[in-house]
């Protein structure tokens, strides 16, 4: 299992708390307002921005935050400016790691994630030091349910879908960026349904990852997600079921 896709597994299976939404929506409208100020406010000509309004509502964000967001980016509504800012380090074991941030204050964000690096025996490192161990790719989870492998191959390769990974509760479509549209078209008129769906950094190999080190990445992990200025996070460990429910108990 790929790193993008063990790190994501987790994601969708750790519990959400109604506290933890709260950070959540407030990630979500920062990428509608950026995504809105390089774009424009129409998300059928702004594909970023339809992804971006997708997930917010998928994480039953009201209408109203989601109209408010969009208008801050366009200048509708006065709001703070963010900057977008992406970071590459290593964690435990040399495992690559990338962090993409939105931020007002560039200072404040840069020494917050250099902490967290530092804190759990990490460390930042030059733009393009592990860019090239990632590739930029669409990325769909369907939930498995009663759906056939070979059904969905069916509907989403003719599409432009690259591949199909297999997960204990859902399935993850791969395809390129310029595809990723056209795969969520073609299981909307199959009526297929999805959870969620984005743009995201592809790991091209792995760092298998036990004991100490393992729970040190995902401590790692946790905290740069947890950051406020954090939008996403990107690794390329592997690590085994068992070190997963050690570290996070019935969380997952």
């Amino acid at each position: 299992m790929s790193g993008h896709s063990k790190w994501n597994t987790i994601k969708r299976r750790k519990a959400k708390s109604d506290q933890e939404r709260g950070k959540i929506f407030t990630k979500l409208m920062r990428e509608i307002t950026v995504a809105a100020r390089l774009g424009g406010g129409d998300e059928e000509a702004n594909p970023r921005l339809r992804t971006a309004i997708e997930a917010a509502k998928a994480a039953s964000m009201p209408n109203i935050n989601i109209d408010k967001a969009i208008k801050k980016g366009t200048g509708e509504l006065p709001g703070v400016s963010y900057e977008e800012m992406i970071f590459e380090g290593y964690g435990p074991g040399g495992v690559a790691i990338m962090v993409e941030a939105t931020t007002d204050n560039k200072n404040r964000t840069v020494s917050e994630v250099r902490h967290i690096f530092e804190r759990h025996n990490g460390n930042l490192g030059e733009n393009g030091s592990v860019a090239w161990v990632f590739q930029q790719k669409g990325v769909i989870a369907i939930p498995r349910n009663n759906l056939q492998e070979d059904d969905l191959l069916a509907v989403v390769l003719d599409a432009g879908a690259e591949d199909i990974q297999t997960e204990e509760d859902a399935f993850e479509v791969i395809s390129a960026v310029e595809d990723l549209e056209g795969v969520k078209q073609a299981l909307k008129e199959n009526q297929i349904e999805y959870t969620e769906a984005e743009l995201t950094r592809v790991p091209q190999s792995t760092v298998k990852m036990d004991g100490k080190s393992g729970q040190q990445v995902l401590r790692l992990m946790d905290e740069l997600e947890e950051c406020d200025d954090v939008q996403r996070v990107f690794s390329n460990f592997d690590i085994d079921e068992a070190e997963i429910e050690k570290y996070y108990g019935s969380q997952v």
